[in-house]
């Protein structure tokens, strides 16, 4: 990771989301504005085909504090997180999603959940979306929840916050995004959640439903129980 020498990076992957970068980037300028603190707002695109780079690249010119990472290809939102963690030079991370689901206004939450926690996850309390996605969604918060042996109550959303110390010595797989919160717990991090705002989509479509919210992170799940109980904890009373 780069040296921080800013107080938020803003991190955002971005997957055919052309729609939504401008009005995304006037919200994130106008809530940041208010906090009086220094910023970067990272986009990586994930190998987007609708021309969502050519959107950034414009709003680069008119603010310096926006930064592309553009892939390839499509590697995932765990991969995209990876590579905007790398390059941030924040002490303090924000993630959210690029569908405009997400509300800016509610970073200040996040913050101030920070004074006491080393990571706080969004919780979208009231969803705004179809029936469909609400019950993908409800049944696999539960299977996580379960499996995994936690109470995030909602482990999709995108909407959390970390100090960059979170991720030191974190190694990211593909679909561990999923699993921030337990991965930073198994490091010894206090983490919370707090409910945040949830809007519906107006712009593009959503890139997950039952299948891949679910079935394909079964395996993700798997090796996150492996990992729990295979973890390392001892305790050290004397050392001379």
């Amino acid at each position: 990771m780069t040296t921080p020498d800013l107080d938020l990076s803003i991190v955002i992957p971005v997957y055919n989301e052309r729609d939504n970068l401008v009005p995304l980037e006037e919200k994130l300028e106008t809530e940041l504005a208010k906090l009086n603190l220094s910023y970067e707002i990272i986009l990586i695109d994930d190998g987007s085909v609708d021309g969502s780079h050519h959107i950034i690249d414009s709003l680069k010119k008119s603010n310096p504090r926006l930064k592309l990472i553009r892939f390839g290809h499509n590697h995932g939102q765990s991969a995209a997180f990876a590579a905007g963690f790398k390059a941030a030079r924040g002490k303090i991370f924000v993630t959210l999603d690029a569908d405009m689901q997400n509300n800016p206004a509610d970073i200040p939450l996040l913050l101030e959940e920070m004074k006491n926690f080393d990571v706080v996850c969004g919780w979208r309390f009231k969803r705004n979306d179809p029936w469909i996605k609400r019950i993908s969604s409800k049944i696999g918060n539960g299977v996580r929840n379960r499996l995994s042996q936690e109470e995030i109550a909602d482990t999709g959303c995108s909407l959390k916050a970390f100090r960059r110390e979170c991720f030191d010595n974190v190694k990211l797989f593909k679909g561990m995004h999923r699993f921030f919160p337990t991965l930073m717990k198994m490091e010894g991090f206090r983490v919370t959640q707090v409910k945040v705002s949830h809007h519906p989509r107006l712009h593009g479509v959503s890139k997950y439903n039952i299948r891949n919210r679910l079935f394909s992170s079964l395996h993700d799940l798997m090796a996150i129980r492996w990992m729990k109980k295979r973890h390392i904890n001892y305790d050290i009373i004397q050392e001379d």
